[in-house]
């Protein structure tokens, strides 16, 4: 009947036609450009044929439909908004014409069936689901929501509070959840899917099942309108309160759920178009869908990265406490056995805390007392270094001192085999200095983790000038095992992210001391997009270890970030105050009931900081504090890739969201860029070039801006 590239349809004997969705030359299903064309002959045809009495959708492959493709979003969204609709408009047409067939349809579910995959069956008029299958409309987490008609049919299949939770939480939901929500009509287990299927079909083809009635349900307004209005006012809230004001998808969708309630399909569809194209050239939505590709582009570097990884069979931690303790628990999870080692009982006793403390967590994710049980079996809290002969990794995690991780890196490289790789996990020393007392600096790697471990999943893996390809590809292959997503990067005064963030502190000591109030600078980068302004962050950093860093980094860049005359974080740590362990920093903290610290305005803060203000206090607008801040985050990040720090675009922009919480509605500092244009971004340089070096673009962003070039193409 119809044989196309990725779909296929063919009329059995009993009038039943099978359609198959079977993309060529994949291993999966998608909903790209060809597939949307072929479905639009395939249903033609199957309308034109006399003898269909029913149309049965399937999959030959393991999943039944992941979604869109996503590679296909960059150049449809840069249609104009009037075009993007048109061509909405257009893709819903093969929805509605399913829809529309004069014969019962029913999918048939296996494995993944996300967004688009669930959109298709939504327009069948039954759907059976393999009991081991997820479905899900996770558009939210590309800035979007669903845009072939899944805003329209889920309310008028499912209800309105199941499609609201659904749309607006972009998760993924297993066959129990599905049929009790009303989303799906019956489960079967996988070996007897294809004859549930057949069944319930056949039955609705003698009339048993009323599927003229349900297809109705879906070309009308919603039923119950009040209590759907109230269901959807409900969400709306929620959908405020989680997404702000730089992530509008979420609310956008609700509230066109709620204003399409009343409508017909047609209305409903019509605003469906109108609403997502709006959303869809939003900068949170390019910004996402921008991540998504970098993050795909990163998973696919592991393996080039990890090629000649030596096995890790044994492992060991030097160095307790939080972070050893989460590095050894990461290492357990991946089914590593791992040796904790510390001179001090005390920190070692504080890193099985820790351990123990992320094992109960995993518990409550549903795991056994038999899982839990095999992971703490694989971790050895020691005070020697006995079983290190047979460690293929040791990971280096002492306190931050040049000197001791010297005189520990030297010991430990005598008790372990040759074949070894020793990594630092050091934030802010160069592993060429930390290599020079080793007699095999090959085998000498840095591992940057991120605190906590068990929760940031970015790990810099830094190669210095002398350490070998399979040290480092031994690294990213442990990194992926853990669970993590490696960046490769060279050696450098703070690797990448610190490198970067390091001239986001000066920029933020330097207004400071140029008389900005650290109250507003932390509001107004708050309400940017990050997480916590940049004094709370040096709240929970801890002020001298925040200071020391900042010597430590910008001493390799003496052009750009000369020590400061003025300096907050020395004022505070000469003062005693270092934040939150402490108990007074910027501001003042009191644990509360739950044992967190609870912030408050600490009202001797300004009189403190007016000694390192000579000019006194002024005024700031708050776009000019988000200019004076992000704009040296931007320019080092340019300069980091034109370096060589690290290998493409794509990475640095996935090395800052992962590591530091980077505003994720702008996907990273040179996404962010390429949506400023670099002709405004070397406008800001000449705007701030009064304040130095760290404000001045380079030649090379200089001729971006002129040729109209940008980071990620």
């Amino acid at each position: 009947m119809y044989q196309g590239h990725n779909l296929k349809a063919n009329l059995r004997d009993d009038g039943i036609v099978h359609l198959c969705f079977d993309r060529g030359g994949e291993s999966i299903n998608k909903f790209d450009a060809r597939t949307v064309r072929e479905l639009r002959e395939a249903i033609a045809a199957i309308a034109a044929e006399p003898g269909v009495r029913g149309v049965l959708i399937t999959s030959a492959k393991d999943v039944f439909i992941v979604g869109a493709d996503i590679t296909e979003f960059t150049d449809t969204f840069r249609m104009a908004q009037s075009e993007l609709v048109a061509h909405i408009e257009r893709s819903n047409e093969v929805f509605v014409a399913l829809e529309d067939l004069g014969v019962p349809t029913l999918a048939e579910i296996n494995g993944y069936a996300f967004g688009g995959g669930l959109e298709l069956p939504l327009a069948a008029q039954l759907r059976v689901m393999s009991t081991t299958a997820q479905v899900g409309v996770p558009e939210v987490k590309l800035g979007l929501f669903p845009g072939f008609g899944g805003t329209v049919r889920l309310p008028r299949v499912a209800g309105a509070a199941v499609a609201a939770e659904w749309v607006s939480s972009g998760a993924a939901f297993n066959a129990e959840t599905a049929l009790r929500n009303g989303v799906v009509d019956a489960i079967a287990p996988p070996e007897s899917l294809r004859d549930a299927s057949t069944a319930l079909l056949r039955k609705a083809i003698a009339g048993e099942v009323d599927w003229r009635a349900r297809r109705q349900r879906k070309l009308d307004a919603l039923t119950d309108l009040p209590a759907a209005l109230a269901a959807y006012d409900q969400a709306a809230a929620r959908a405020e309160a989680i997404s702000g004001k730089h992530q509008p998808a979420r609310l956008a969708a609700v509230e066109l759920m709620k204003a399409a309630a009343p409508l017909d399909r047609a209305g409903a569809l019509a605003a469906e178009a109108r609403v997502f194209a709006r959303i869809a050239l939003t900068q949170a939505a390019g910004s996402l869908i921008r991540t998504f590709l970098n993050d795909q582009a990163l998973k696919k570097g592991f393996k080039k990265h990890a090629a000649g990884a030596l096995p890790v069979r044994k492992a060991a931690v030097l160095g307790a406490g939080i972070m050893g303790g989460g590095i050894a628990y990461a290492t357990a999870l991946a089914g590593v056995a791992v040796r904790m080692k510390d001179v001090s009982a005390a920190q070692l006793e504080r890193g099985m805390d820790e351990f123990r403390k992320q094992l109960a967590r995993w518990m409550k994710r549903g795991k056994s007392q038999a899982d839990a049980d095999r992971v703490a079996s694989l971790c050895v809290p020691q005070l020697d270094t006995q079983g290190f002969t047979e460690a293929d990794l040791v990971i280096e995690a002492v306190p931050e001192k040049l000197a001791l991780k010297l005189q520990v890196l030297a010991d430990t490289e005598k008790q372990v085999g040759a074949h070894a790789i020793i990594a630092s996990n050091t934030s802010s020393l160069r592993i060429d200095d930390l290599a020079r007392g080793l007699a095999r600096p090959a085998n000498f790697v840095g591992m940057h983790f991120f605190n906590p471990v068990p929760v940031m999943r970015l790990v810099e893996v830094i190669r210095g000038s002398r350490t070998s390809d399979a040290a480092v590809s031994t690294a990213v292959a442990h990194a992926v095992a853990m669970g993590k997503s490696p960046v490769v990067v060279k050696d450098c005064p703070g690797f990448l992210i610190n490198r970067i963030l390091t001239h986001y502190t000066c920029a933020f000591l330097q207004v400071v001391a140029d008389g900005a109030d650290f109250v507003q600078v932390d509001r107004a980068l708050e309400a940017f997009g990050w997480p916590m302004g940049p004094a709370l962050l040096q709240d929970v950093v801890g002020m001298d270890t925040g200071a020391h860093v900042v010597d430590v980094i910008s001493a390799g860049y003496p052009d750009r970030m000369p020590p400061l005359a003025h300096n907050a974080l020395k004022l505070m740590v000469s003062r005693g105050r270092l934040g939150q362990k402490s108990g007074l920093g910027f501001y003042r903290y009191e644990t509360d009931p739950a044992g967190k610290p609870r912030k408050s305005l600490a009202e001797d803060s300004h009189a403190l900081l007016a000694e390192i203000q000579p000019q006194g206090t002024r005024h700031f607008d708050d776009a000019e504090l988000v200019e004076r801040l992000m704009l040296p985050l931007v320019l080092e990040a340019g300069r980091a890739l034109e370096d060589g720090i690290v290998g493409s675009a794509a990475e640095l922009d996935m090395a800052l969201l992962l590591g530091v919480g980077f505003p994720a509605y702008l996907g990273g500092a040179l996404h962010y860029a390429d949506w400023l244009g670099m002709p405004a971004v070397v406008a800001q340089s000449d705007k701030y070039a009064h304040l130095g070096p760290a404000y001045r673009a380079t030649d090379r962003m200089r001729r971006m801006a002129a040729e109209g070039e940008t980071y990620h193409g």
